[in-house]
């Protein structure tokens, strides 16, 4: 590992603690040569998913643009980041789980769709929106009589 501020390869661990959600290891850190300390985290490297792109096309499982799209859906909204992050961490357990190489697009929106209703409602209507590419109100207003019907 190397430090951050003078690039020399020897550190010692100061203290070592599970993250929050427990999907990885904080390290605290202290270089030998300039004293300074960083932090640094260990993962359990997963294995490559590739997502189904609905024009066919293939790209690597990021569950990053999965929080982007929860976050602008929950803008302006009383939705906790905690709430958000354990969202995208169920997602992304529930990929990894599912111990397939390939999984659409249209099944991890779901599954996030089935996971943000029950979190906010408003913030639901606007992921569906985008992740359903409604086209008309219509389609619309099915999608919030099938919500007012749960």
């Amino acid at each position: 590992m190397k430090c951050v501020y003078c690039n020399c390869t020897e550190s010692k661990v100061t203290d070592s603690r599970p993250t929050e959600d427990n999907s990885a290891i904080r390290r605290r850190r202290e270089c030998i040569q300039c004293g300074k300390r960083f932090t640094t985290y260990e993962k359990v490297e997963q294995p490559t998913v590739l997502v189904i792109k609905s024009n066919d096309r293939r790209e690597s499982f990021d569950p990053d643009k999965i929080r982007t799209g929860i976050i602008k859906a929950c803008e302006k909204r009383p939705v906790s980041v905690n709430a958000i992050n354990e969202i995208v961490s169920s997602v992304e357990k529930w990929v990894y789980n599912s111990l397939h190489q390939e999984i659409s697009s249209k099944e991890i929106g779901e599954k996030v769709v089935e996971l943000l209703k029950g979190v906010d409602q408003v913030a639901y209507v606007r992921f569906a929106s985008v992740y359903k590419d409604f086209q008309d109100i219509s389609s619309f207003q099915e999608e919030l009589n099938k919500l007012k019907k749960s």
